[in-house]
Parts: C-alpha cells; sequence; structure tokens
C-alpha cells in the first residue's frame, strides 16, 4: 500500500461574471526522508540522507535515484534492500519515510556529506558540493554517441503528452522521460519536483537491466537546470531535450561533459546549446 498521487478539493471557480462551485484534483506534495542503513551486521548504523518534497508514488526509484545521482551509491547491486519505515507511530510519517539498506561490504563514510540534503519541489539539491562532485566522479561522454536527428526530437512531446496521466488531471507536475536511439518512449516519471521526477526516472532504470542509458534521449517537460544536467552526467545520458529553458550553469556543464542539450522545444523549433564533446 501507498500513498495516492492526487486528491480532490471543493472550490469556487469565478469564469466569465459566473460563479461555480465545483471539484478539482491536485497533485499531492509531502516530504519523503531517505535514511541509510550501513555497516557490518554487528554495528549496523543509520545516517539521515535526505528530505524532499516530492508526489507519493514510485518512492523507492526516488531513493535509488536520488543515491545514485548524488554518488552515494555506484549501482542497485550496492543496495541490499528499501523499505519503508512502517514502524513510526506517527500517521503523517507512515509511507514517507524509507531506509535504503547497503550491503555490508558497501564502504560509506557519513562525515564525506559536505551538507545536510534538503530538497524542495522547486529548486531541489544545488551548492559548490554538487558541482564539484560532478566532476570528480563523471567521466566525458565519447563524440562517437548518435545525435538525434530533428524529425525524432519533434515527435518526443507528442509521446509523452500521450502517457502523462497525472499532469492531464493536475496540470501541475513535472515529468521525466526517456527514449532510446530511434525516439521510441522507454518510461516516464511524474513528480510535483522536476529533480524528483528524475530520479525516480533513473532509479527506474538502474532497476531495470533491460534499458540502456548510452543510447537514449532523456525530455524533460519544463526548463533544464543544472541539477538536472548534473544527473543526465552521474547516469551518462548523451542527450538532453527540455521543453523550457537552460540555465547558464546547465548549458556549461552540459558542454564540459560533452552532453547535447536542446531547449525551447516546440511544435516546429527548439534550440539547440551544445554539441557534443570538446574537440
Amino acid at each position: 500500500m501507498t500513498k495516492a498521487s492526487v486528491m480532490a478539493i471543493r472550490l469556487i471557480r469565478f469564469q466569465d461574471n459566473h460563479v461555480n462551485y465545483t471539484e478539482d484534483l491536485l497533485s499531492i506534495e509531502e516530504p519523503l526522508e531517505i535514511r541509510l542503513g550501513f555497516g557490518p551486521k554487528e554495528n549496523r548504523q543509520q545516517q539521515r540522507i535526505s528530505v524532499t518534497m516530492r508526489t507519493p508514488g514510485n518512492d523507492f526509484e526516488l531513493a535509488l535515484g536520488f543515491l545514485f545521482t548524488e554518488g552515494i551509491v555506484k549501482n542497485a547491486e550496492d543496495i541490499l534492500n528499501i523499505q519503508y519505515c512502517t514502524e513510526l507511530n506517527s500517521k503523517e510519517n507512515l509511507f514517507n519515510v524509507v531506509r535504503v539498506e547497503l550491503k555490508e561490504n558497501i564502504a560509506f563514510d557519513s562525515s564525506s556529506l559536505q551538507r545536510n540534503f534538503y530538497t524542495t519541489s522547486s529548486c531541489g539539491v544545488c551548492g559548490k558540493a554538487s558541482i564539484d562532485a560532478v566532476f570528480q566522479q563523471c567521466d566525458r561522454i565519447e563524440s562517437s554517441v548518435f545525435e538525434p536527428s530533428p524529425s525524432i526530437i519533434f515527435n518526443l512531446t507528442t509521446q509523452l503528452d500521450s502517457v502523462q496521466t497525472v499532469f492531464k488531471y493536475t496540470g501541475g507536475i513535472h515529468a521525466s522521460a526517456l527514449f532510446d536511439k530511434n525516439g521510441k518512449l522507454l518510461l516516464v516519471r511524474e513528480d510535483v519536483g522536476r529533480h524528483n521526477a528524475l530520479d525516480k526516472l533513473i532509479g527506474a532504470v538502474l532497476a531495470d537491466d533491460g534499458i540502456n542509458f548510452s543510447d537514449s534521449i532523456l525530455l524533460l517537460s519544463g526548463r533544464a537546470s543544472f541539477e538536472l544536467v548534473q544527473k543526465a552526467a552521474m547516469a551518462r545520458i548523451p542527450n538532453i531535450v527540455a521543453v523550457g529553458a537552460p540555465s547558464s550553469l546547465a548549458v556549461s556543464t552540459a558542454e564540459e561533459f560533452g552532453i547535447r542539450l536542446y531547449g525551447f522545444l516546440k511544435e516546429n523549433k527548439y534550440n539547440q546549446y551544445t554539441k557534443n564533446a570538446k574537440q
């Protein structure tokens, strides 16, 4: 059992000088605390890693994707299990706290965390520690990686629109979608936070050996910020297409790691901000 992603509310609608009492659906936003269990069986320890405001659903994928994109785990094989802390007495915390158990042989140094992770649905985690981490852990993407054609790029949003279910009901949620090199939709995840949507997507792919990041295109339903490019770089995704604008740091980070970054995708136009790896 997990929490719902949407909720119904009563509201007053003003339209054309008329007042109507009606119902609408809202995307749910609630905190998710991620805890990490680590160490040998005889001396098991716990560390509070993150609190993020998210839309309930795919919480285990979110935890896995977050730990991976922050460099805390290398792959899904580092993890023994993920479960909700359902023993908590507070009703508000039920299904809002997850514990990720690392395998005993996986080292974790809690002192290496340079900040307490607190993320909001709007801005996510950022700062000098994030920037330093991505440069320390990511290799450049080879220039031989495929480049999607304009026809493939123009078709991405049509496919996303057809499956973005929560957005259809609420209009207030972000999506991250992964496509193969031929533009075929592979996977979609939605969340009130754009960074959570991407962490859920990456976590889902890590848990599925049948999907390959290296031959993929990532579509973002909103703008492209540094944190989203950073997460894509950690996953070695070579192409990012955003419906909205990129930030200056997003462009420079994509350029540094050889990621092709596209923005302002519309029905008949888009901007390409970077090529591939620097020559």
